[in-house]
């Protein structure tokens, strides 16, 4: 297993090929704040976060390193309809640019160095400073982007009642569960 100095790539050493074993600890730092996970309520040493691996070529070209390969794993998240534990596949395609930090327009006062001209469409450019490259910050971003917006445990899932809170999975429940517009509750007691 590869720990995260092992992330860093030296500028010499390309082309390279880097194998990184993610562990649970690195994925469960990663994903910790994020409301789908938050949602598991998992003790703060979660062995059971998920896992990875990543598998990158690298090379370098006119001083900016590509950085091409696969991420693959699995991460925990909480059902977004019933709250229950989802293993979420990870199987994601990984083509970024680390470019000098020089190079990279400063928000404020615009391209510090001429050569770069950076548009919206750039979206997956990484700064590097001195003479090595760190994968830590990619690997984060795509175990971030990685999970989706509301998983499911499964496409019938029923989720819970939005009265009582039963799982509709594991049993039915006497509420009724009538929408009611917020706005227009206080009308339902209305006599006419």
């Amino acid at each position: 297993m590869q720990t995260e100095g092992t992330m860093k790539v030296r500028l010499v050493d390309l082309p390279a090929h880097r194998h990184i074993e993610l562990p649970s600890t690195f994925v469960r730092e990663t994903i910790e704040g994020l409301p789908l996970y938050t949602a598991l309520e998992r003790p703060a040493e979660d062995p059971e976060a998920g896992s990875a691996t990543a598998d990158l070529n690298l090379y370098t070209e006119g001083g900016n390193v590509f950085a091409r390969g696969k991420l693959r794993g699995w991460l925990a998240a909480a059902c977004s309809r019933c709250v229950a534990s989802v293993k979420v596949p990870v199987d994601e395609s990984i083509s970024v640019t680390f470019m000098p930090r020089h190079q990279l327009p400063d928000e404020a006062t615009g391209p510090a160095d001429e050569g770069a001209d950076l548009t919206e469409d750039d979206l997956d450019v990484f700064p590097y400073d001195g003479e090595e490259i760190d994968l830590t910050a990619l690997l984060r971003e795509q175990l971030v982007l990685a999970l989706p917006f509301a998983p499911l445990c499964t496409e019938e899932c029923k989720g819970l009642c939005p009265v009582c809170g039963t799982d509709l999975n594991q049993t039915t429940c006497s509420c009724d569960r009538t929408p009611i517009d917020p706005r227009l509750a206080a009308l339902k007691d209305i006599k006419l």
